[in-house]
């Protein structure tokens, strides 16, 4: 393949990134975080509706609609249909980390195509082999990875000590239960 072409392709590619901000998440990614977490202070009540989630978070419901597609698919969340129908985290808030909910709603941890997590993708830099900037990239991925898989849906579920209390999110208790089966309250 020419030079030439493979720039080209290379510069194509680049454009499906975003290039607002140096490391970027959709609205995809932080309404879906957001609605996630919110599933998590109701954990074990029983399926909660995206109206109320909506609410809560001020988050446009349709969109919602959207994104429960994705999370329902990869088995982070699962539905009910009725009158008290709604969705519920499929797992405990403890057991799903925040990189699986993330990677569901946004793909790979992508800063720049030579250090896509997805070997597909990082083999479509024709530099990759000789370019020692892509040990940058290839650093700020695994930075960000490790700090999204090192937190769980628990983590961000608990009531923060500090800063003013909005009514929208009380102090709700985190639901668990233990290995008997038996319904817990943290």
């Amino acid at each position: 393949m020419p030079a030439d072409r493979g720039r080209e392709i290379i510069s194509n590619l680049r454009t499906i990134f975003p290039s607002s901000g140096a490391v970027h998440f959709s609205t995809r990614g932080e309404y879906g975080v957001r609605l996630m977490v919110e599933l998590a202070r109701h954990y074990g009540t029983g399926p909660v509706s995206l109206a109320e989630v909506a609410e809560h978070e001020a988050l446009p419901r349709p969109y919602l609609e959207q994104l429960v597609v994705s999370l329902r698919e990869a088995g982070l969340v699962t539905s009910t249909r009725g009158a008290r129908g709604g969705y519920q985290l499929s797992r405990e808030p403890a057991d799903i980390r925040m990189g699986e909910v993330v990677r569901t709603l946004e793909g790979p941890i992508t800063p720049m195509i030579c250090a896509s997590e997805d070997p597909s993708e990082s083999g479509q830099c024709e530099r990759t082999a000789f370019c020692n900037v892509n040990l940058l990239w290839v650093k700020v991925r695994d930075a960000i990875t490790q700090a999204l898989d090192s937190m769980t849906l628990a983590d961000l579920a608990r009531p923060r000590s500090t800063g003013p209390f909005h009514p929208a999110h009380p102090a709700l208790p985190i639901h668990s239960m233990n290995r008997s089966g038996a319904t817990t309250t943290t």
